[in-house]
């Protein structure tokens, strides 16, 4: 994982606990809704993270974007099937988006630099 979204996936998990530590029922309810929303169900995780993706890039939330790209990558999505989904952003969105797809790609070339480092560094215990 790289540096910069292992920092964002420390503070964003820092201050939910922290938000969620407060008595308040309706941010309670709307996390809890967010955390149901993309569980699988009719739509699949990968399809859900997919839609939260394209969402996210076109209404410009770096933080949200970054997440679902960590998400999108976990849930199995592949590059080719990445570029589909910016297109589908970048044509309901339209170019305001750009500035967000180069920063998404730029986390998805760092997950994927990391996870092959990760897979080669992982080989030697695979008999394990």
């Amino acid at each position: 994982m790289s540096d910069s979204l292992a920092e964002f996936s420390e503070f964003r998990q820092r201050m939910n606990d922290r938000i969620l530590a407060e008595d308040n029922q309706v941010v309670r309810r709307f996390f809890a809704l967010d955390t149901q929303t993309y569980k699988a169900g009719a739509l699949d995780v990968k399809t859900k993270e997919m839609l939260g993706l394209v969402a996210s890039m076109v209404l410009r939330c770096d933080d949200c974007i970054s997440y679902h790209i960590a998400q999108c990558k976990e849930a199995g999505v592949q590059r080719n099937e990445f570029f589909e989904v910016f297109s589908v952003a970048l044509v309901v969105g339209g170019s305001i988006v750009i500035p967000h797809l180069r920063r998404g790609v730029d986390l998805l070339d760092q997950l994927e630099a990391g996870a092959a480092s990760d897979a080669a560094g992982c080989a030697d215990h695979a008999a394990n």
